[in-house]
């Protein structure tokens, strides 16, 4: 294409949109907010099935852990249950907010019953916060 037929204006329109691609490809260096969340929310449960609560922890919104200590987030998931598997079913995003479908298989704890895992889903809340995406929970 020959630069000497474009208006000023269309060349000022090209180098906008130009502009506006290259950033949108930083934004996804590191894939989609979906595919993002997907391998955060994995790591999270990994971590919770295991009991590393501290890599659990830092995976929580920085606001959260603002008000609650890590020995804090630990003690709220007293021993009711026991999560024995755990995988993302889908995420679905919105600009700052996506939510992640996970299928969650639990064991009740209950002295004396020997219960069945039991397979549920639950809707998980991540947040972009600070350029990164986090597991956020009611403080």
């Amino acid at each position: 294409m020959n630069m000497n037929f474009l208006s000023p204006s269309t060349l000022r329109r090209t180098a906008v949109l130009a502009a506006a691609v290259a950033l949108a490809g930083c934004a996804t260096l590191g894939g989609t907010p979906e595919q993002i969340v997907a391998q955060r929310a994995g790591e999270y449960w990994k971590a919770r099935q295991s009991g590393d609560y501290a890599k659990a922890y830092k995976l929580s919104t920085p606001s959260y852990r603002k008000l609650r200590t890590q020995e804090q987030f630990r003690l709220q998931f007293g021993a009711g249950v026991n999560v024995t598997s755990a995988e993302v079913a889908k995420v679905t995003c919105e600009t700052q907010k996506c939510t992640a479908k996970m299928k969650i298989g639990a064991k009740p704890v209950l002295p004396g019953l020997k219960l069945d895992t039991i397979p549920m889903y639950m809707d998980e809340v991540w947040l972009l916060e600070d350029g990164q995406w986090w597991h956020f929970q009611e403080p």
